[in-house]
């Protein structure tokens, strides 16, 4: 990687300068596409407003049913093991056409080490599988290291990798390397799926959940994710709200939609079915498929199963 001053010119640091200029502006003409996120307090009142109108709506079985498919079934600890991973597949192959009106979940998704024991494991034909990358959950680790990590995933099996942005660059407003990293790792990916995980717990602010966004999506994103849930509050409906906004105006700048993937800390049926009328509130029913909406869980599918009943 060239560093700006090795350009080689003589001109001292007036070159950086412009170039640096240069950059900028381009970040800067891409956030300014954008309405203003709002202060916390206007964007929590509005998904209050947006709840206590429509949060009821959607409490039915049959919008559990839809949940039930979005769901990313997940297991990300340090002491997982082949043995708990093939039961956690074994799960999920066991529920296969048990319920003619409930889907599958839409993917299982672990850690790289356990992409060829849920591969050999999986005989659900619909089921993708997911797998972290490139230095999860800090994101700390050399370029190189991701992207050989991203690739490796992806040639054991994966479908769809998850990764963090650098949230170090993201604060320096070092956003060439930012999405350098991103559009490396989305190639990297060949024909699988990249999730960026905006860690919106770490971001805080309305604005820089809808920064992080932006850059997301211009660096090459098939889903924006809230969290690791590793560190950091998990997703929050104000932060899936900021998110969403994003998504819509993307899509009416682009043409093009992204999906939105929910995770850390979602553990019931009330609260997923929250995020998915933030999500059909602001979005609308072309979001409303697995192709464009997950939610990370793990506890949350027995949540679900349970309220179903048999």
């Amino acid at each position: 990687m060239v560093h700006e001053h090795d350009h080689g010119c003589g001109c001292g640091h007036h070159h950086d300068e412009d170039t640096e200029h240069l950059h900028t502006n381009k970040y800067q003409q891409a956030f300014a596409k954008f309405e203003t996120a709002g202060t916390t307090e206007e964007v929590a009142e509005r998904v209050k407003t947006l709840l206590g109108k429509h949060g009821n709506d959607n409490f039915t079985p049959d919008v559990l049913k839809q949940i039930h498919g979005f769901i990313d079934l997940t297991s990300l600890t340090s002491i997982d093991t082949k043995e708990s991973i093939w039961k956690l597949v074994d799960r999920v192959n066991d529920f296969e056409g048990t319920r003619p009106d409930v889907p599958n979940v839409a993917a299982i998704c672990t850690y790289p080490l356990f992409v060829e024991t849920v591969k050999e494991a999986l005989s659900a034909q619909e089921v993708k599988i997911a797998s972290v990358a490139g230095g999860f959950p800090s994101s700390q680790t050399f370029m190189e290291i991701k992207i050989a990590e991203t690739a490796m995933a992806v040639m054991q099996g994966a479908d769809e990798i998850d990764v963090v942005i650098n949230l170090g660059y993201f604060l320096e407003e070092n956003y060439d390397e930012l999405t350098e990293e991103l559009q490396e790792i989305k190639e990297s990916c060949r024909n699988a799926k990249l999730k960026v995980i905006l860690e919106t717990g770490a971001l805080q602010t309305p604005e820089s959940i809808q920064k992080a966004a932006i850059l997301a999506l211009y660096s090459g994103a098939d889903f924006i994710k809230t969290s690791t849930g590793k560190g950091y509050p998990g997703a929050t409906p104000e932060a899936v709200y900021t998110m969403c906004q994003v998504l819509k105006k993307y899509h009416s700048i682009t043409g093009k939609r992204v999906g939105i993937k929910v995770a850390g800390g979602i553990r019931t049926a009330e609260e997923a079915v929250r995020y998915y009328t933030i999500v059909k509130e602001v979005l609308g029913n072309d979001w409303l498929n697995k192709d464009l909406f997950r939610i990370g869980a793990s506890s949350l599918v027995e949540d679900i199963e349970h309220r179903l009943g048999k």
